[in-house]
């Protein structure tokens, strides 16, 4: 199988988080990963050292070279970056990991026929384990994916959705791992002022989390976890009575749908 090349447009956090998966399983499909943004030489100098990947600030030159670009700016980017690398695609496929760029938004300002997909990664791909979701355009071709999936086995999981659901699972998939965050971090500050350090509390607090999560993949239901855990009247149901009293899991779904809301709007110019 012929190796593709890969362009990644922007070389921030999430940038990084795909490249450290497809160079720590380095699938076969994949050859060259060059990363590119226009003036933060420091940056891609890290990047550089610390995966051994090419880097270039001309990223316009460096397109006719690759056959996949993934475009990892910014969402509100996207419309003058699209423009800008219009003249020089040559059936490349354009990959974008950004919340809100659909198919139809970018085949709207690429060459007719340009092969897109939007991917929706979380940050997890940097250990292997993003819950992917992602959708293709209507020029994708079935030849383009094996690439295109190459990249994504590299990251974790992944789950193919039409852009409607890409779209609204920007939030469950893409940011409910910063809410999981926020809750880790509310329970190590709870911890630490039970007298434990810092570092018993990451541990403790992880360790539980971790543990939670591969009862939940053995298939039960939260509700039926939450009953094992949970006697009638007993302590930990005193605390469920707290997070129900304060209507947690409303607060949750606005969450939830204050995501989806900025990131439908985030790459209109």
């Amino acid at each position: 199988m012929e190796k593709w090349n890969v362009l990644f447009i922007g070389a921030g956090r999430m940038a990084e988080a795909v490249i450290s998966g497809i160079v720590k399983k380095q699938p076969e499909e994949i050859g060259t990963i060059t990363a590119a943004n226009r003036s933060d030489l420091e940056r891609l100098q890290f990047l550089q050292d610390k995966y051994g990947i090419t880097v270039t600030t001309d990223w316009l030159r460096a397109v006719k070279e690759q056959q996949m670009i993934i475009l990892a700016a910014p969402p509100k980017a996207h419309d003058s970056l699209l423009k800008a690398v219009r003249p020089f695609l040559t059936n490349q496929v354009v990959v974008t990991v950004a919340a809100g760029i659909d198919p139809a938004y970018m085949e709207g300002r690429l060459p007719e026929g340009t092969p897109v997909c939007w991917v929706m990664p979380n940050t997890a791909a940097q250990v292997g384990m993003s819950m992917t979701t992602h959708t293709y355009g209507a020029h994708i071709r079935p030849e383009h994916k094996p690439y295109i999936e190459a990249v994504l086995e590299a990251i974790g999981p992944a789950e193919e959705m039409s852009a409607e659901q890409v779209h609204h699972m920007t939030a469950i998939t893409g940011s409910a791992p910063a809410f999981i965050y926020y809750m880790a971090q509310a329970l190590e500050e709870a911890a630490v002022s039970y007298d434990v350090t810092g570092e018993q509390a990451r541990r403790l607090v992880s360790t539980m989390m971790q543990g939670a999560a591969r009862m939940l993949s053995e298939g039960k239901s939260p509700e039926a976890l939450m009953e094992e855990v949970a006697s009638p009247g007993g302590s930990t149901a005193e605390g469920l009575h707290v997070l129900e009293t304060y209507e947690v899991d409303k607060m949750i779904r606005q969450a939830v749908d204050a995501v989806n809301r900025h990131a439908a709007q985030g790459g209109k110019s």
